[in-house]
């Protein structure tokens, strides 16, 4: 059984913007104020009706007072403010009620048809103007391909990163996604991310970064194809559940793979032969507390020193574009425009300090 809710399955191409916080259905809104409008109508039927000896029907002279019929006629011809005036009240307590009560409740009856109509054809144009919106400002965006259990784990880290969530585009077939998506405030394109027009529809030619995490390899490594035609520079990260389409995926153009089945299985297997290690490999992988993996600028002041004499657990050392580990001779003093891979404190404590996060000069290349 899939681990994932989500996918971008074959067939579904409707590619469709759908922008999160959206108000109910024009339908919706529709049938309640047609419900009100109604309401207003009845009860102004009753007013009259209850009170029928203080109109004057001219049709029917000299006799005073109205029936349900002549009721719901005045009814209708005054709160549409036709007024035909055959009908009229004529004691004044009838005048008072229509003044005060009648009145006002014809100001909303139009209102309610006026605010209805204008709501039905006006609500298509708003949304389109939205979107329009929407699409200028994005621009060097995260787009998420595939909103399930890994999806949201993604997208929740980049957040508690610093990751603004009118930045990030979620692409997902299903209606469940639509949903979860919508309730974290992201915006959603509804379609097969194998598709190239859904695909644009995201804003994958300018995005900084993709995301692919279905739960099905091939449409993966299909995404990932498609996510590389269209913006050749974006960092693609691709989620595969066997580590033999590791391969594929980088040839599909993934920058970085990750393996889930296989690291599921090396946690668990940690966590079965040291349980202690398995616990902080898992405090690893939690974001905001105990222990985090973290990559930093390097500080002027460790500038010529060696990883492991820095305040921080240096695990490996970024060096012109190429990774390094600790223990390196490449990397033995360090130098300016490096960055650290580290671990640190998720919070930090007043024993367990966490440089590069206090407004130190940072000692870039090009400084």
């Amino acid at each position: 059984m899939p681990d994932e809710p989500s996918d971008a399955s074959p067939g579904t191409t409707r590619g469709k913007v759908a922008l999160p916080d959206r108000s109910r259905s024009p339908w919706w809104e529709l049938g309640r104020r047609l419900l009100a409008a109604m309401t207003i109508l009845v009860g102004t039927v009753l007013i009259v009706y209850l009170d029928r000896d203080g109109y004057r029907d001219g049709n029917d002279p000299p006799f005073y007072g109205v029936n349900l019929v002549d009721s719901i006629y005045y009814t209708t011809v005054t709160l549409s403010t036709t007024g035909y005036g055959d009908i009229a009240p004529v004691t004044e307590r009838a005048r008072l009620v229509n003044a005060f009560v009648i009145t006002p409740a014809r100001i909303a009856f139009l209102v309610l048809l006026i605010g209805t109509t204008l709501e039905v054809l006006a609500s298509q144009g708003r949304e389109m103007f939205r979107v329009a919106r929407w699409r200028k400002s994005m621009g060097e965006h995260v787009v998420v391909v595939g909103y399930g259990t890994k999806g949201r784990s993604a997208v929740e880290t980049l957040v508690n990163n610093g990751q603004d969530r009118e930045g990030i585009v979620v692409v997902d077939p299903s209606t469940i996604a639509l949903q979860d998506a919508h309730a974290d405030g992201l915006a959603v394109v509804t379609g097969d991310a194998t598709r190239r027009e859904v695909l644009r529809r995201a804003g994958v030619a300018t995005a900084n970064q993709v995301i692919i995490t279905t739960n099905r390899d091939d449409s993966n490594v299909l995404a990932t194809l498609t996510v590389r035609q269209l913006n050749p520079d974006a960092w693609i990260v691709a989620a595969v559940r066997e580590q033999e389409n590791v391969p594929l995926m980088r040839q599909s153009g993934a920058n970085s793979v990750i393996t889930s089945s296989d690291a599921v299985g090396r946690l668990l297997g940690l966590s079965s032969l040291s349980p202690t290690l398995g616990s902080v490999m898992e405090d690893l992988l939690t974001y905001g507390e105990g222990l985090e993996v973290a990559e930093r600028d390097l500080l002027v002041s460790e500038v010529g020193k060696q990883p492991q004499t820095l305040p921080d657990q240096v695990i490996a050392v970024v060096r012109d574009e190429k990774v390094y580990r600790y223990f390196d001779p490449v990397v033995t003093q360090l130098a300016r425009g490096d960055r650290l891979i580290v671990v640190r404190p998720a919070k930090e404590l007043p024993w367990a300090p966490r440089p590069g996060t206090h407004g130190e000069d940072l000692a870039s290349e090009h400084e």
